[in-house]
């Protein structure tokens, strides 16, 4: 197809457009990753920008070496794949029931979903309802309160409803109820959808830290961006962790700061989710795409 000269140029405009959009988006993280491999005492000196002056492993080094961490690992990925989980079968659950033509007062179901995702009780009613329901400084509240998301819900429930009905009543004449065919025909031909939800989901979990802050005082059930916060917003913490790396890592003690040790910690926390992004990113455009468009 031959393009016009107008439209040569708009491509070009739009092209430097979003490498200039780009560049504002990814120069904070490229400017993070290469402070974090710099020695620490060289870096205050400024000019470290597109890549390591000193470069060094120490600042990872005392990061790791900091055994919290690992149980903050462990918590985040716990809750992210075990909440992913059970919000994607939940929220599909309830989309699936209300995609049906058969259910009575399906209308005032709706209404009355959608009415939560536009008032909230705010703060203090929520604290005293997981007060009330044992979830404070608990796992479960990492769980239970996340295990259903309207919006979600609406992109499912469009998704559904395009799914032919001759489909599930073929289904029914073979003998299969409700939960079988959710299970063995409807969740299989969803799977753009529900691999969406899962990674949008997933995504939120693992950059999850304020549920962590207002309903948690246990150690054992920080999160990673919960240490991240305290890494970055205490610079007591952050010096502390330099002087326990020294001690456990002497060697280290030189070639560290708690500027740099803030910047490597941004990577370790960010690392794990930006590697397994790119791989899902295609699901997840087609997934919500199928979902907005069908129905």
């Amino acid at each position: 197809m031959i393009k016009s000269r107008g439209e040569k140029w708009f491509t070009i405009f739009n092209t430097f457009v979003m490498i200039v959009v780009m560049f504002f988006m990814v120069a904070p993280f490229w400017f993070s990753l290469v402070g974090s491999f710099n020695e620490g005492l060289d870096y205050l000196r400024g000019g470290v920008y597109f890549w390591p002056r000193e470069f060094t492993w120490s600042n990872y080094i005392s990061v790791f070496s900091d055994p919290t961490i690992y149980n903050a690992y462990f918590v985040t990925a716990a809750r992210t794949i075990l909440g992913t989980i059970l919000h994607v079968l939940f929220t599909s659950l309830i989309a699936y029931g209300l995609s049906r033509p058969s259910l009575k007062g399906k209308s005032v179901y709706i209404i009355y979903i959608m009415v939560t995702m536009f008032f909230s009780g705010g703060l203090v009613p929520t604290y005293l309802l997981y007060r009330s329901l044992g979830l404070l400084d608990n796992f479960l509240v990492f769980i239970i309160p996340t295990m259903f998301s309207v919006w979600n819900m609406m992109i499912l429930l469009s998704f559904f409803r395009s799914i032919p009905e001759s489909l599930i009543e073929s289904a029914k004449i073979d003998g299969a109820g409700e939960y079988r065919i959710f299970a063995q025909f409807v969740l299989p031909l969803s799977m753009p959808a529900l691999a969406a939800i899962a990674l949008f989901t997933g995504v939120g979990h693992w950059n999850s830290y304020y549920d962590t802050l207002m309903f948690t005082t246990s150690e054992s059930l920080q999160t990673i961006q919960l240490f991240l916060m305290r890494v970055v917003t205490d610079a007591d913490f952050a010096q502390g962790m330099s002087a326990q790396a020294a001690n456990l890592v002497p060697e280290q003690a030189k070639k560290t700061s708690p500027e740099t040790l803030k910047l490597a910690m941004m990577i370790a926390t960010t690392a794990p989710i930006l590697v397994i992004y790119p791989f899902l990113q295609r699901y997840f455009v087609k997934g919500v795409m199928i979902g907005s468009i069908k129905g």
